[in-house]
């Protein structure tokens, strides 16, 4: 069963983190039954063209790669995605509209606004249909998880949620207590407080307890 169907299913997944550009690191992490490994290229000095190797020696292993981008920003979707991502992890979203935007972005029209290439993703050209069908898919195409890290967020929350297209989410603590006034108080209770109502909204709209989510 591939990722979307675990996370549409509510099913417990289990993932890690790569910040370091050594295949070698993504072969280990890759072999040691992870259902998902996030590439990192938010808050690390993996390039574009490392990011696609990493990508490559996941997807090889049998795992679903996702990629955290530095922003939400088409241009680099498409280009993770033709690399062979499964998915992306949005950082900074605040609304229902940035939400929508990273979706269209990993989709081809009519579904959404990304340009058509041939590189890994599409074989080069020679699984351009299949890889078109497996796109458009609502149970197997893309994956997108939105980051919770921002007051406004929360505010939004239940919008941001109910976006077609988006799959998970995962809370960013540091930079959400920064955007309250309070970095790195995670025992404050306006904090606290802020938490509790993220997960109810998450547990009630789409089992945040069964979802990607970041210890804190």
């Amino acid at each position: 069963m591939c990722l979307k169907q675990k996370l549409k299913n509510k099913d417990l997944t289990v993932g890690s983190w790569i910040t370091l550009g050594n295949t070698s690191i993504a072969e280990i992490l890759a072999n040691a039954g992870y259902d998902w490994l996030v590439v990192d290229l938010e808050h690390t000095t993996i390039s574009l063209e490392q990011a696609g190797e990493l990508i490559r020696t996941i997807e090889l292993a049998g795992v679903s790669p996702l990629v955290r981008l530095t922003n939400n920003d088409e241009n680099q979707i498409k280009r993770v995605m033709d690399a062979g991502a499964h998915g992306i992890v949005v950082p900074m979203v605040k609304s229902a509209d940035d939400a929508k935007y990273a979706v269209a972005a990993t989709r081809y029209p009519p579904l959404g606004n990304r340009g058509v290439g041939l590189a890994r993703a599409q074989g080069y050209g020679t699984s351009f249909r299949e890889y078109l069908s497996w796109q458009s898919d609502i149970d197997e195409g893309p994956v997108v998880v939105v980051q919770i890290e921002h007051i406004n967020a929360v505010e939004n929350l239940t919008e941001i949620l109910r976006v077609e297209g988006v799959d998970a989410f995962i809370i960013g603590p540091y930079d959400l207590s920064c955007s309250m006034g309070i970095p790195g108080e995670f025992d404050n209770p306006q904090f606290t407080d802020v938490m509790k109502n993220i997960i109810e909204t998450g547990d009630k709209l789409v089992g945040l307890k069964k979802l990607l989510k970041e210890n804190y």
